[in-house]
């Protein structure tokens, strides 16, 4: 029988996914090195997408209780936009399909943008329905900044399509009349607070590229408002613009 190219091998393994495959056991026992090198490769995926397949599952048991319990529309719902000096703060409420399937969702903070844009996509085309929040700048000097994420939450939750019948929140609770259990770092407990953040994010810091365009000069496409060295740079050279939050520190004392 003739044996298989180094590069047929590559191209053979960048389709199987399980490793009771028959062909890996025989290549396992080919001696060449850009085999066994090919192997490694695949072996480090195969731990990836196991270990992402681990936490898929165990992201799902605050929704598969839920479920346990009767309740069908389940929401996760997360904002993001708490810390920066400028901008709005936005929250996202998100109902998942229960045979919702997408390996790879997390907390958005410890995701690429590049992964965050990707996901985002994903959730969108799986989604039972998704709620956008949004509270600017001024209100958030009005009310603060936990008042200013609690009404950007609920505005979100307002958005949906539907009226869920249980609520998962990220460390937070709504003056609704809905079952709804407050999870803390839910981002990376739940899948559905998680695919809230990834939404919430993506869209927040799209909105602080345009602010970059509007207004230069403080890195807004860079830092999303957050107090960077480049935004603080330019702030000393600036001052402040119109979409600064004027209660923030080092804000507040320029105004």
């Amino acid at each position: 029988m003739k044996t298989e190219s180094i590069q047929q091998i590559k191209a053979t393994l960048a389709t199987i996914d399980k490793r009771d495959d028959e062909r890996v056991q025989l290549w396992q026992t080919d001696e060449r090195s850009g085999v066994q090198q090919a192997l490694a490769q695949w072996d480090r995926r195969i731990q990836r997408h196991e270990k992402e397949l681990a936490l898929f599952e165990e992201m799902q048991q605050f929704e598969n209780n839920a479920r346990a319990k009767g309740h069908r529309l389940i929401v996760g719902i997360d904002e993001v936009g708490r810390g920066p000096l400028a901008g709005p703060v936005v929250a996202a409420a998100v109902i998942l399909p229960e045979n919702f399937q997408l390996l790879g969702v997390n907390d958005s903070k410890k995701l690429s943008a590049k992964k965050r844009d990707e996901l985002y996509g994903e959730i969108q085309n799986q989604a039972i329905s998704i709620g956008i929040g949004m509270v600017d700048h001024n209100k958030i000097d009005e009310i603060n900044i936990y008042q200013a994420s609690k009404l950007a939450m609920g505005i979100a939750l307002e958005d949906l399509c539907f009226i869920p019948d249980y609520l998962l929140i990220d460390a937070m609770k709504l003056d609704v009349r809905i079952p709804q259990e407050s999870i803390i770092k839910g981002d990376a407990r739940s899948i559905s607070i998680a695919a809230a953040s990834i939404v919430a994010k993506v869209i927040r810091d799209r909105l602080m590229e345009d602010y970059a365009k509007m207004y230069p000069g403080y890195g807004f496409e860079n830092n999303a408002g957050y107090g960077t060295k480049e935004h603080l740079l330019g702030l000393d050279q600036q001052g402040i613009c119109t979409i600064h939050r004027k209660t923030f520190a080092p804000i507040k004392d320029m105004c």
